[in-house]
């Protein structure tokens, strides 16, 4: 909480390991103890409370391909829905645009998630992942920073099942072949 606090009003890269430590009452040796660097208590304070991304994607899995662009959908738009997300969220894309910390945000979902979704899909395309994440990203985006319409007003159910399904189409349906690489 002291961490999200600085960064919202002196920005990440304003806020120190230091100002962060005053402001939990606690001694800065104990921010470092938790938290290696900048981009670690980054990343901690956008990943939605009590959100473990091995535990939670393991989940999401336990039900098969069948559905699973819905759970995802529902997961991922869901822990943004709640009070304090779209900060969170706002949060995090500031963070993305920190080449420092990028590494470090996206390194979760590189090292934790995307292997194990990969692990159950029909192939490996690697399209799949990248229209499945690309359609999540941009779900938010639009929901919680460009605010366009009919998205960011449309109900969270709404949402999952609009989002949902093209998801799962894009991890599990058949995709267009692969267009050739030109050549030099």
């Amino acid at each position: 909480e002291a961490a999200r606090a600085e960064f919202a009003e002196r920005g990440v890269e304003g806020a120190s390991m230091r100002s962060i430590a005053r402001r939990a009452g606690v001694d800065p040796k104990t921010v470092k103890h938790w938290f290696a660097d900048r981009g670690e208590l980054v990343a901690a304070t956008v990943i939605p409370d009590a959100t473990n991304p091995a535990e939670a994607i393991g989940d999401l899995l336990d039900g098969g391909t069948d559905g699973l662009g819905r759970r995802l959908a529902a997961r991922i738009l869901g822990a943004w829905e709640t009070e304090g997300g779209p900060d969170r969220f706002r949060l995090y894309l500031g963070g993305l645009s920190q080449a420092g910390h990028r590494e470090e945000l996206a390194g979760v979902l590189a090292r934790v998630v995307l292997p194990r979704l990969r692990e159950a899909l029909p192939d490996a395309d690697p399209r799949r992942l990248a229209i499945a994440t690309s359609l999540l990203a941009g779900a938010l985006v639009t929901r919680h920073i460009l605010k366009l319409e009919p998205m960011a007003s449309l109900p969270l159910v709404d949402a999952v099942g609009l989002m949902g399904d093209a998801i799962q189409a894009a991890l599990t349906g058949p995709l267009p072949p692969t267009p050739p690489t030109p050549q030099r």
